[in-house]
């Protein structure tokens, strides 16, 4: 899904922390509230440090009259497309999508740019993006439309309606509810289970490998997880008796009409006019390929147009209604939108805390007001941005198609400072473009596995590490010979890793994926009959998982 996403955790020694499918994500406190996959910086799903305590769950502030009028509002539409323009030329970003909503009415949609570098396809409203962590408030409103139907409630315990889900600790198990795993206070690390996605493993063996993972305080500890939020959605849906996919086509996506919208990868993959991801090289920008997110849809994995999500902030804004009828329980509605975790505590006396809410970042903007806040970002080729005023009853919704870099952030930043101040109150572009990506970007080794030591130690006969080894976690890996050297295998989807000597029993391998950490580290212990008897992958050695023996 991105996912960047909360804050991320490192391996034992140098290791990495995992960026959201996506990021998922860059949250953020003050004016500034985002959420991903490859969330999570909260996406600018960047990441608030844990919360010192679980966050009452209290009614949503209490809203001033409007302070915006509509010719301040009109008067941002009318700046903001210029703005976009000048974004993208001075980023390169190959495409966006904009939407805006007011007051139960989409008074601007507008796509610019290409909808793929290379080919003369323009995006338009219409235009279908990979939405990351955006999956995850879409998410929440069709659970609550599930409990406004009383398929389930957002405090049942996760196995009431899928008894064979399990986590480390027996209590945490029998009673961790759908909304303490859409709010990531379940106890999981940091972005669990990610990287087993990575490998290409499925959704039913990540879930069931959760019990694996260490917990920390249940509902006193925040981090961000694309798997948990997904478990909790999923046995909704199983609750109802229907893979989630279709529960969110039946209770959202049909009822509002937005017949471009999806859970599923390959409706993105099917769609004639689809914005393709693009990554930022020492080159300029390429085209490239995104992880298929079916394994995290609930948090990651759906895709939409600007126009579709501007029916789903118009149905936001109505507490659940679209064009004159309730579409959603506005009660189980409200409970997306209300605090129940401190993600972002305040860092100075005059600072204001963030919260995370149930797929939704929930905070107060400078005037008072309610802000509602998700980023979503694919380090492989999405970023997106969604930022509801409800006191206004105004929503923006921002989609591109090149990798987390700040431009969706600053473009709804830029359009809220020019409607409330009638001018940029802040660089957004310049100040996001340095935030964003500093809190997407992947942690990478303590060691510069460029540079083997002086006097490095030399290698064994390859004989020594070739073999099969298992992990209880990652499943098997093997070491083989090829072309004159060794090349690590490992998961469902067979990833070859050549390995380059660098000291001793050690390697160095290239990562790759969603959540590559460049190089990183392969450390064999050799027995004495010569051959060896386990290895420590260190980009998989989150939480002391990464360790493999020899079967």
């Amino acid at each position: 899904m991105h996912p960047h996403g909360a804050p991320r955790r490192t391996a034992q020694g140098p290791g990495r922390a995992v960026a959201a499918p996506a990021l998922a994500a860059l949250l953020l406190s003050g004016p500034l509230l985002a959420g991903c996959t490859s969330a999570g910086a909260g996406d600018p799903e960047a990441a608030p440090s844990p919360g010192p305590s679980s966050a009452p769950a209290t009614a949503p502030p209490a809203q001033p009259a409007p302070q915006l009028t509509e010719q301040q509002v009109n008067d941002a539409v009318g700046r903001i497309d210029g703005y976009v323009r000048d974004a993208m030329t001075k980023t390169g970003v190959p495409g966006v999508a904009i939407a805006v909503v007011y007051q139960d009415k989409v008074i601007h949609a507008q796509g610019f740019g290409l909808r793929e570098l290379g080919k003369p396809d323009q995006v338009t409203p219409d235009t279908v993006f990979q939405l990351a962590s955006v999956s995850k408030p879409i998410s929440s409103t069709v659970v609550a439309g599930a409990v406004g139907q009383k398929v389930a409630k957002w405090d049942d315990p996760v196995t009431a309606h899928d008894p064979g889900f399990a986590l480390a600790d027996p209590y945490v198990t029998s009673h961790v509810t759908v909304a303490d795993l859409f709010s990531h206070r379940s106890g999981l690390p940091d972005h669990a289970g990610d990287l087993l996605q990575d490998l290409g493993y499925p959704r039913d063996y990540i879930v069931q490998h959760l019990r694996d993972q260490p917990l920390t305080p249940f509902r006193d500890s925040y981090a961000y997880t694309n798997y948990g939020l997904t478990e909790a959605a999923a046995a909704v849906a199983k609750a109802k008796g229907v893979a989630w996919e279709d529960l969110s086509a039946d209770v959202l996506y049909k009822p509002l009409g937005m017949n471009s919208t999806s859970s599923r990868r390959s409706d993105y993959d099917a769609a004639a006019n689809k914005a393709a991801p693009h990554v930022k090289t020492d080159s300029g920008w390429q085209v490239s390929t995104t992880e298929n997110a079916d394994s995290q849809s609930p948090a990651g994995g759906a895709s939409s147009t600007v126009q579709d999500l501007a029916r789903w902030m118009r149905l936001q804004l109505a507490d659940g209604k679209f064009e004159g009828r309730t579409v959603i329980d506005p009660d189980a509605l409200n409970e997306t939108r209300t605090p129940h975790y401190v993600n972002s505590p305040a860092r100075a006396p005059a600072g204001t805390a963030g919260f995370y809410g149930l797929g939704w970042n929930v905070g107060t903007d400078s005037r008072g007001r309610l802000r509602l806040n998700h980023s979503g970002g694919f380090e492989l080729g999405a970023a997106t941005t969604v930022t509801l005023l409800p006191s206004e009853q105004l929503g923006i919704v921002v989609l591109t198609n090149g990798q987390p870099i700040g431009l969706p952030e600053a473009v709804a930043e830029e359009f809220f400072d020019l409607a409330q101040e009638g001018r940029e109150t802040v660089d957004w572009l310049s100040f996001l473009g340095k935030l964003v990506p500093a809190a997407a970007a992947s942690p990478v080794s303590k060691t510069d596995y460029t540079k083997p030591p002086a006097g490095a130690a030399p290698a064994k006969p390859d004989t020594a590490y070739t073999g099969t080894y298992a992990s209880g976690y990652y499943g098997p890996l093997t070491v083989t010979e090829q072309d004159g050297g060794l090349v690590m295998t490992v998961g469902p989807a067979k990833l070859q890793y050549p390995l380059q000597h660098f000291d001793g029993d050690v390697f160095s391998f290239r990562s790759k994926g969603e959540n590559a950490v460049g190089l990183s580290g392969v450390t064999f212990t050799v027995g004495g009959d010569g051959t060896a008897g386990k290895v420590v992958v260190e980009q998989l050695d989150i939480e002391g998982l990464g360790t493999f023996t020899r079967s």
